[in-house]
């Protein structure tokens, strides 16, 4: 039997594989009436920057913390945009296509994977009934997923 990764980070296969995540996932977005409405500002290097994101959650480099700012600006970027609990749940069908696409095929890695996906869009969702430039609070450190959910 293998030895298990010690980060999902690791076990996903690092941020090459976050990329290539990333990039389908968001081709898959932008193609869909429910959602590319949502992202009607999306730019390129959104991709990049969630790959980032998900390199830190899952125990990789804290990049997204020390060069994009972090949880507060994750949240903020989210205000305003008024996600629905019908955009969040086409958000979770498409990123399982894209995790089923891209990520190793095992079983519980794509859960863990997929619990933190549910887990973040409800907070995303959540977030985007606030109007831009409420203030939010302080949301503490990037959070940690790893094999037990949040650390």
């Amino acid at each position: 039997m293998p030895e298990q990764a010690e980060t999902l980070y690791q076990a996903v296969g690092g941020a090459d594989a976050l990329s290539r995540l990333s990039r389908t996932f968001y081709a898959l977005v932008l193609a869909d009436p429910v959602l590319a409405p949502v992202f009607a500002d999306f730019t390129p290097t959104h991709i990049e920057h969630v790959a980032v994101w998900l390199a830190e959650v899952f125990g990789g480099p804290d990049r997204f913390t020390t060069e994009l700012g972090g949880h507060q600006a994750l949240l903020v970027v989210h205000q305003g945009l008024a996600i629905t609990e019908q955009q969040r749940l086409r958000w979770m069908e498409l990123m399982t296509t894209a995790v089923e696409r891209e990520l190793p095929p095992d079983e519980l890695l794509r859960r863990r994977v997929m619990e933190y996906f549910d887990w973040g869009t409800r907070i995303a969702r959540d977030v985007s009934a606030e109007p831009v430039g409420q203030d939010l609070g302080s949301p503490g450190p990037t959070p940690r997923w790893g094999w037990h959910g949040l650390e």
